[in-house]
């Protein structure tokens, strides 16, 4: 009797459809302005769930600082926060863990709207962003 190679095949199959439908992007949702404390600081957390930042429209001040507590929901696929502008006035870059917690600190100094993006990918399937994980960061 020769066995058959299919099941692990099909196990694969569902496994990757699994992980490619499991959740569907959130709208990106009304702009919230980040609020300034006492300190001068600009804080507030970020929701990343699978495919989706909330909130995932961000309005900030020029020139004061930011501190973006980035918080994954997720458990077991990682994501980032990424901002980069072409132009190269700012550039961030933050991984987090799967149901972990980061810090993200930044001050922009340039006025305009970037893209935020998560580019983490299981292969062969399309990446976070392609999937929806984007956002954008206002700074007025």
């Amino acid at each position: 009797m020769r066995p058959l190679s299919l099941p692990g095949s099909l196990g694969l199959s569902l496994v990757l459809a699994a992980v490619s439908f499991a959740a569907e992007p959130a709208s990106m949702g009304p702009p919230f302005t980040v609020p300034t404390d006492s300190d001068g600081v600009q804080r507030t957390t970020v929701i990343l769930d699978s495919y989706s930042y909330q909130p995932a429209h961000l309005i900030v001040e020029k020139g004061k600082p930011v501190e973006l507590t980035l918080k994954s929901v997720t458990t077991l696929v990682p994501h980032n926060f990424i901002i980069k502008d072409p132009a190269g006035s700012l550039s961030v870059e933050q991984d987090t863990g799967a149901g972990k917690t980061a810090l993200l600190k930044f001050t922009p100094m340039q006025s305009g709207t970037f893209p935020i993006y998560c580019d983490k990918r299981l292969w062969p399937l399309p990446s976070h962003r392609d999937k929806g994980m984007e956002g954008k960061l206002e700074v007025r």
